[in-house]
């Protein structure tokens, strides 16, 4: 019961949080909002065993995941907002103010992969699935990490249409999630 109002509680943030993308189907925040639900699923079905057998083969890799996302996440962030110069120029409806980046960004994290707070969610995931592997779990993680191709496929979409060929070029010489594989 303690999991369901849980889940209640955190979809309501998340939906609250995502209530301007969840209203524009086809852009990058509303497949968003379905990974964070996921994820948000994940960690609620894996709860119980966080931390019980630390050294683990399976937590290990839990944790590794994990701090990978977090360092990805703030890598992508800092890099976004340095150089990104984010501002209201650019009027899409649905982005967060870091997201209205006017400058295309290619150095630190975005040097070698397009999409670095992407991949840190997808190692939140997978972080979160791996603290208790199981079936349902590797379904919901295979959900997620289906809804951050698509949403990493409409922000493409929506950068091409705003960055042009820079845009166009960049994405030749860059990978989407892990550099030299995916």
């Amino acid at each position: 019961m303690l999991e369901i109002l849980a889940f209640l509680a955190g979809s309501a943030l998340v939906l609250w949080w995502s209530r301007d993308a969840i209203r524009l189907p086809g852009t990058h925040g509303f497949y968003r909002f379905f990974v964070w639900e996921a994820i948000l699923l994940l960690v609620i079905l894996n709860h119980e065993p966080w931390g019980k057998q630390p050294f683990s083969p399976h937590q290990t890799t839990s944790w590794v995941l994990m701090l990978l996302s977090i360092g990805l996440a703030l890598g992508g962030l800092i890099t976004l907002r340095r150089e990104g110069k984010a501002g209201e120029a650019r009027h899409e409806p649905g982005l967060y103010s870091f997201e209205k980046t006017t400058h295309l960004v290619s150095s630190g994290l975005f040097a070698y992969i397009r999409h670095p707070m992407y991949t840190s969610l997808l190692a939140l995931a997978w972080g979160a699935f791996f603290q208790d592997p199981n079936l349902s779990g590797s379904m919901v993680a295979g959900f997620a990490s289906l809804f951050l191709l698509l949403t990493a496929k409409a922000d493409e979409r929506e950068c091409l249409r705003y960055f042009g060929p820079q845009y166009a070029e960049y994405k030749q010489r860059t990978w989407m999630f892990i550099p030299f594989l995916l």
